[in-house]
């Protein structure tokens, strides 16, 4: 490796993870707040927290609603 290449990441960053605020996650799946938070704290719902903001990233709850449907479906 060229000591002047970047070292490379886990993700490529030319494909940037789209982050959704609780409000956004809540119009999406039409529930209220506190259910968006009770689903991130029982780790259902995996999020972020960047200062004070809470942030899902959008292929977690698209996972969310995969898993649910395969649960749903047996």
């Amino acid at each position: 490796m060229n000591p002047q290449e970047p070292t490379p990441t886990r993700r490529a960053l030319s494909t940037p993870e789209e982050l959704l605020t609780v409000p956004q996650v809540m119009a999406r799946l039409q529930l209220g707040r506190s259910a968006i938070y009770n689903l991130i704290r029982t780790h259902q719902l995996a999020s972020i927290t960047l200062g004070r903001a809470r942030r899902i990233p959008a292929q977690q709850l698209a996972d969310f609603i995969r898993t649910r449907l395969d649960q749903e479906a047996s």
